[in-house]
């Protein structure tokens, strides 16, 4: 079944968004300084972890310290982004790009809260375990603002 996305059903917050650029434009101000700030402080750590930065302070306080920033964050991306979706939501569904965020963004967030929480908490696993961890987290996290990106660009 093939859906004509031109006759897509609204809803009160698609039309909001898209009867102004102006709000559609704040939201996704929110939905960008709400990445940069949570992959701005998981980079932080993992930069740590891979030993290139940071090494005055250790990964477990880099992580203590950012960790109330990081869900902040999270949280006022998921929001704002779900209003986003809420745009077009036929639009986002068709989107390869967006549906390759989606798993990339799933991915990411559990991965974060398991294996890069525990091994950046033990501070004492090996230098390759810390190397791999930090590289895996910040592959993860430019997959999901690629794949972001390109739903601008990708029709289905």
């Amino acid at each position: 079944m093939i859906l004509n996305l031109q006759q897509a059903p609204t809803n009160p917050v698609s039309t909001l968004l898209n009867s102004s650029e102006w709000i559609f434009a704040g939201c996704e101000i929110f939905h960008i300084v709400g990445f940069a700030v949570s992959i701005g402080t998981i980079a932080v750590v993992d930069f740590s972890l891979m030993g290139l930065e940071f090494k005055a302070k250790s990964a477990p306080r880099l992580l203590k310290d950012t960790a109330p920033w990081t869900l902040i964050a999270l949280a006022v991306v998921l929001m704002a982004g779900f209003v986003l979706f809420l745009s077009d939501p036929l639009h986002y569904l068709y989107n390869s790009s967006f549906r390759v965020k989606m798993v990339s963004l799933l991915l990411a967030i559990v991965f974060n809260y398991t294996v890069h929480r525990k091994v950046a908490m033990s501070g004492n696993t090996s230098p390759a375990i810390n190397m791999l961890v930090g590289a895996v987290s910040l592959a993860l996290w430019l997959c999901v603002v690629a794949s972001g990106l390109f739903i601008a660009f990708v029709d289905g």
